[in-house]
């Protein structure tokens, strides 16, 4: 059981996390400023969770299957994304001019992505429409239909986004940083898949994917608006009903466990392309998504390089006009994550860029960070927080990815409170430690391929 107390008047309730509530059972999970959260569980394992949004005249529809590339083996890379794009090619009930010409008759948007470790499907839809929202995107979730046809219609498509992909070394570049630090396993391997795997993957194997990893018990609906959480249940149970996945037993979600394999301390990897532009990413292990230590690494990035006040800002950008684009970033996934940099350059420019942040680096793991720089890293990310906060899609997909990933909600003043809390010591003790390790780099532009980088990572 967890219990949420916050300074911001939000109501403290007493709140069993997902897996231990009853199913068939419905409970409060927030009630904050307004914003009431609620979860049901249904017998078969799927999870519903609602945020009512008095005053708002939308409703954000959200299907969240805890299934990523990362899910998949070697000779199934690619397979997560390829059947998100294979859901929308038809249904027993509707065919893939159905379910777009629905959505777009009530003027909603719908879309679907794939990340590392979960899929979404959604909609935004006016609160009237909301009805046939669930059951469009129920429908294509649940009664894809993966024919032999279609997955070979959509092949060349896929292998059109990898070429897309290919060609702006800007998003190439995180792709061979993954793999510098993870390797060839799981989390470095890309989202798209390889154009090998693309092109000899048969419609068997991918609707063998489906049927596994496609089940009530790996899925959370979150519905974000102006709704009523018993006509949500209502509509979404006899949509998935309708595909034998609101009733029965549950079967257990393994959860993801074990220490990733980085082995990338240290590591350089060059890409030779013919660009305009030199881009690099140069970056650590990291902590995962409940490390109570993300808020002091959240201001870290702030600080390092979150706007325009940022020291790298600063310092390349401003002050000596090395870069257009330069920026830290930190994610985290399930038990490991990433704290990194990304600078695009003049290619005569990238050891001078490199040697700045390797500078900074250094400092912050050195001497951590100013009162006045921990300020304004603490007003970002409460500023983020809130001001993302202000459409229904933002948050659908709060509750969504919360339920999805860790089983509670933590209401917003907890967050903002938890932010507050970072102190200079906090930021220094996380910089410390994560930047002790030699990063590893990933570099794509015009150089030969025995051009040394080893001196910006040792």
């Amino acid at each position: 059981m967890t219990v949420h107390r916050t300074t911001t008047g939000t109501r403290a309730l007493r709140v069993p996390v997902a897996y231990d509530q009853k199913p068939g059972s419905t409970v409060t999970v927030l009630d904050e400023d307004g914003a009431l959260v609620r979860r049901t569980v249904l017998p078969g394992g799927l999870r519903i969770v609602t945020e009512r949004l008095p005053g708002v005249r939308s409703a954000a529809f959200g299907v969240w299957v805890g299934v990523g590339s990362r899910d998949e083996s070697g000779p199934q890379a690619g397979a997560a994304h390829y059947l998100e794009h294979l859901l929308f090619k038809g249904t027993a009930r509707r065919s893939a001019m159905d379910i777009s010409a629905a959505i777009d008759a009530v003027g909603g948007e719908m879309n679907a992505f794939t990340s590392k470790e979960y899929t979404c499907f959604y909609a935004r839809v006016l609160d009237a429409d909301l009805p046939l929202a669930t059951d469009v995107i129920s429908d294509l979730v649940t009664s894809a239909l993966i024919r032999p046809a279609d997955v070979n219609a959509e092949r060349d498509v896929i292998l059109e986004e990898i070429a897309m992909r290919d060609d702006d070394p800007s998003d190439l570049v995180h792709e061979e940083f993954a793999e510098a630090m993870y390797g060839t396993g799981p989390l470095g391997r890309s989202i798209l898949g390889t154009v090998d795997v693309i092109e000899r993957i048969s419609p068997r194997a991918i609707k063998g994917f489906y049927s596994k990893r496609y089940r009530p018990e790996n899925m959370v609906v979150s519905v974000a608006g102006n709704v009523d959480h018993a006509s949500v249940v209502r509509h979404v149970r006899k949509a998935f009903a309708a595909a034998g996945m609101a009733d029965g037993d549950a079967l257990p979600v393994a959860p993801r466990t074990g220490h990733v394999r980085t082995g990338g301390a240290g590591r350089v990897r060059l890409v030779s392309k013919t660009t305009e532009q030199a881009n690099i990413v140069l970056g650590v292990p990291s902590v995962d998504r409940n490390d109570d230590r993300r808020f002091a690494l959240g201001v870290l990035n702030a600080a390092l390089g979150g706007g325009m006040s940022s020291r790298l800002f600063q310092e390349v950008r401003e002050k000596r006009g090395l870069a257009y684009s330069v920026f830290s970033f930190a994610s985290q996934f399930a038990d490991t994550g990433i704290f990194g940099i990304y600078a695009g350059c003049i290619p005569k420019k990238i050891d001078d860029v490199l040697a700045i942040c390797r500078e900074q680096l250094e400092l912050v793991a050195a001497d951590g960070i100013t009162h006045e720089e921990l300020v304004r890293g603490q007003g970002q990310m409460r500023g983020g927080l809130v001001l993302g906060l202000e459409d229904t899609g933002s948050r659908m997909s709060r509750i969504g990815k919360a339920e999805l990933l860790q089983g509670e909600l933590l209401p917003v003043g907890t967050i903002l409170d938890l932010v507050a809390a970072v102190t200079v010591e906090d930021v220094k003790a996380v910089a410390a430690d994560l930047l002790s390790t030699a990063p590893t780099l990933a570099v794509i532009g015009p150089f030969d391929q025995d051009r040394d980088f080893a001196g910006a990572v040792s």
